[in-house]
């Protein structure tokens, strides 16, 4: 458990925080300090959920991505040479069900974590703001996963990274008027590549970084694009704008 406490607090910098939560009285919180860990085993075996949370200094750097499946989690958080993603916590609750951590290179102000979250298919009843993760190495205490022998599930450290960040783009609905002006002003134009696919992949990631709707960045290329030898007929180009999009999309979130 020491060790797990040591780990916890290389990725939190130093500035995290540990309470005890009580479904009848309530929550207090205790130091993360090793010489607690007994207190809060014992707390534990008498049916409390022990928690986990970056201080509020560097809260806004963390974003909890909470209720995933293996699968969404490997879509999500893992390269596809399984490789975690950089800046990761993961955090297995109960079997086959996760909870990720992921510290951001920049400040995160609510609504973009709440756009985020979304989009990574978190638990849409879990909002981000001070928002508590499950301890590993202590029990999950709720009572659905209580087995027929009357044992709870023990929470796992599946993975850390305390040295890389992640880079998590600001969606453009959450931009300042400015920020969207600047992006009206955008055209494909401005995105030219060597050859028309290289130009329409390159202007496709750029507004999708910026939060823009699949539906307006098809439109965008469909209306700014006067060159189609290649992907004659509507059947033809919709395939192709498909595979466009999903792969900028699966780039954007490699790169997170």
């Amino acid at each position: 458990m020491e060790h797990i406490f040591k780990k916890l607090n290389r990725f939190f910098y130093g500035k995290w925080i540990v309470a005890v939560l009580d479904l009848v009285s309530g929550r207090w919180v205790k130091s993360p300090t090793t010489a607690n860990i007994a207190y809060f085993k014992a707390q534990n075996a008498r049916g409390r959920h022990i928690l986990i949370q970056p201080a509020p200094a560097i809260e806004a750097y963390y974003l909890l991505v909470d209720d995933l499946d293996r699968s969404t989690l490997i879509r999500h958080h893992r390269f596809e040479n399984d490789e975690w993603k950089p800046g990761r916590m993961v955090i297995e609750t109960s079997p086959e069900n996760y909870q990720v951590w992921i510290h951001s290179r920049r400040a995160l102000p609510l609504s973009d974590k709440r756009y985020w979250l979304n989009r990574l298919h978190s638990d849409p009843g879990a909002d981000p703001n001070h928002r508590w993760g499950r301890c590993p190495g202590f029990r999950n205490r709720k009572e659905r996963y209580r087995d027929a022998n009357g044992n709870y599930p023990l929470s796992k450290l599946i993975w850390v990274d305390w040295k890389g960040l992640a880079e998590i783009p600001e969606p453009l609905s959450h931009l300042p008027k400015g920020g969207v002006c600047q992006l009206d002003s955008l055209s494909r134009s401005h995105y030219q590549r060597p050859d028309e696919s290289a130009t329409d992949f390159a202007y496709t990631l750029a507004l999708l970084r910026r939060g823009l709707p699949e539906s307006e960045v098809r439109a965008r290329i469909l209306a700014e694009r006067t060159h189609w030898k290649h992907h004659q007929g509507r059947t033809r180009i919709n395939h192709y704008l498909d595979r466009t999009l999903k792969r900028a999309r699966a780039l954007i979130v490699q790169t997170m």
